[in-house]
């Protein structure tokens, strides 16, 4: 039986969603905490945007893993899921080390990190799968106003 062309993006989006999840669920208790606590930056969004977006590049993120997944197999190809595993890892731990640990100084090392992180990734689809790079992009910009969030916050409290 030949499988649906649509069943690995799911499950792909899934994926990646559910390591979202599983983060939220972690840091329920801190971004409480952070919600009625912590002075906020300039710019910050309403607490509702946080979960809209992620939840809308965490499904880029994974349609265009699944991109690169089904390319041939290739050195840039190992390397650019390698990428996406890291920079997935990174993405995950930061909200415990953020709201969790309120290890703001971490918090922006590891938003940086991120953020490289994700730019080699973003490079490295771009020779395999040019689409999975461009999805990549509204994260990259995302990272970038989490990452002026972070420093915010650290400077702030």
């Amino acid at each position: 039986m030949k499988q649906k062309q649509y069943v690995p993006y799911v499950l792909g989006i899934l994926a990646v969603e559910a390591v979202g999840l599983l983060a939220a669920l972690l840091t329920r208790s801190g971004t409480e905490y952070f919600a009625v606590n912590v002075t906020k930056p300039p710019l910050t969004p309403p607490a509702w945007v946080f979960p809209v977006v992620w939840t809308v590049l965490y499904a880029l993120m994974g349609v265009g893993a699944v991109r690169i997944r089904q390319a041939p197999e290739s050195e840039p190809r190992s390397d650019s899921l390698n990428l996406f595993a890291i920079q997935l890892a990174l993405n995950f731990f930061w909200p415990l080390v953020f709201f969790n640990a309120r290890a703001y100084g971490l918090a922006v090392v590891w938003v940086l990190a991120l953020w490289v992180a994700v730019l080699w990734m973003i490079l490295k689809f771009r020779k395999v799968d040019t689409l999975a790079a461009w999805l990549q992009v509204p994260y990259l910009v995302w990272l970038t106003l989490a990452t002026y969030l972070t420093l915010g916050v650290w400077i702030l409290n």
